[in-house]
């Protein structure tokens, strides 16, 4: 796999994209490049397979979007010529949400496809026909099956959050898409992590694929205040609601393991006189648009969400994150903290973990390279860390001691 990474370029205009993408830009106001933007861009336009990582937020929409699209432009037109696979439903409104505009502006059309809704009105749009699909894999399949798409003309295909669709487990219906598209394509992979099992996915529906790779993909932003409360398993509901009332928590995304806890924690801070309302897997799509756009115009105070919220969600004012429950994988901790202190904001990431969760807290300082500071509070409680900051520095330092131990005593 060939890496590749442009330098920073001033303007969108240095690119040579199709003048009206660049005319919906200037509308838009946008026109300083990302560093994601700015490196994939050049190459995707070249027409090689891409594997591109980065932090969530950085803007890899319009680093695909932009090139893809005028690359389409360029040859013959013809029905799904562009598919665009996402993990989860807000991703695709959202990713959908940045191409229609550009792909209006150049005579296409596009259609945004998931699950949670009415499969029929779908169908009719995909069988009216349109030049981009952006769509969720298990949903898609579903119109595969009923034979409403077909993608036999098929350019460019987008692999959004690649490691959020492995984790959610949709690799082998990804794997099931791929094989009914044709072999000679574009395909581009963009993530925020390059786990083995994505290196190996690329290995196989990739021909040679360059890999380009901005900033830290595996440490939060300097501007995330970050917190530990060490609180007994059954103290966090009351610790959430003292917090609330204390701190200026004025947007707070609170993330929780199970949908059952969601609905259950939503309904205690409710009684407490706090503004809330949950997300998850089984809020129907018309709910979680609404609990979103509540969210953002400040009618809840508190959005508590399992991790479909983790990513794809376009928020900019989030005040506070609170892991309620501490993730098992330390990519899902600096994903769920990256939701506050964005577009050079400010933000509180608060973590809950009880005793039981000591190797989970460990494994976050581990990747994290520090150990995260502990709140003083009258309900604190003790919670072994396995981790020790220079612990590694201390290893080598022993180690190099007993080599050199070891050669003067062969002396």
């Amino acid at each position: 796999m060939k890496d590749n990474l442009k330098e920073q370029v001033t303007t969108f205009d240095q690119f040579d994209l199709d003048p009206r993408c660049l005319s919906v830009l200037k509308d838009g106001s946008i026109v300083v490049p990302t560093p994601i933007q700015a490196a994939a861009i050049p190459v995707v336009l070249e027409g090689d397979d891409v594997v591109a990582l980065a932090q969530t937020g950085t803007g890899k929409t319009l680093g695909f979007a932009l090139p893809a699209l005028t690359r389409l432009t360029q040859g013959k037109l013809a029905r799904e010529m562009m598919l665009v696979l996402v993990p989860t439903r807000e991703l695709a409104t959202q990713v959908h949400g940045v191409i229609e505009p550009l792909a209006k502006a150049l005579g296409l059309t596009s259609v945004c496809i998931y699950g949670g809704v009415g499969i029929h009105e779908q169908a009719r749009k995909l069988r009216k026909g349109a030049n981009i699909v952006v769509a969720t894999p298990g949903r898609l399949l579903d119109h595969m099956e009923r034979g409403n798409v077909r993608f036999k003309k098929l350019c460019v295909l987008v692999l959004d959050e690649a490691d959020r669709m492995l984790d959610m487990g949709f690799m082998p219906d990804i794997r099931r898409i791929v094989k009914t598209l044709p072999e000679d394509r574009q395909t581009l992979m963009f993530s925020a992590t390059f786990p083995s099992e994505i290196e190996r996915m690329a290995n196989e529906i990739q021909r040679e694929p360059r890999r380009i790779s901005v900033g830290s993909i595996a440490k939060p932003v300097d501007s995330v205040r970050q917190i530990v409360y060490t609180v007994p398993a059954d103290g966090k509901t009351p610790l959430l609601v003292q917090l609330v009332k204390e701190m200026n928590m004025y947007s707070a995304l609170i993330f929780v393991r199970t949908k059952s806890r969601a609905e259950r924690i939503t309904k205690s801070l409710r009684r407490e006189g706090v503004k809330a309302q949950s997300i998850h897997g089984d809020r129907s799509q018309k709910q979680r648009e609404q609990a979103l756009d509540g969210f953002r115009s400040g009618k809840y105070q508190l959005l508590v969400a399992t991790d479909v919220a983790a990513r794809g969600l376009d928020i900019d004012d989030i005040s506070h994150v609170v892991n309620f429950d501490i993730p098992e994988n330390p990519e899902d901790y600096i994903h769920r903290i990256g939701r506050t202190a964005r577009a050079a904001a400010e933000g509180d990431a608060i973590t809950f973990v009880s005793p039981d969760q000591s190797v989970a807290l460990s494994n976050i300082e581990q990747a994290l390279g520090k150990q995260l500071p502990r709140a003083e509070w009258d309900g604190a409680v003790s919670v072994l860390s396995l981790y020790r900051e220079g612990s590694e520095t201390a290893k080598k330092k022993r180690a190099g001691s007993r080599r050199r131990g070891s050669m003067l005593r062969r002396r």
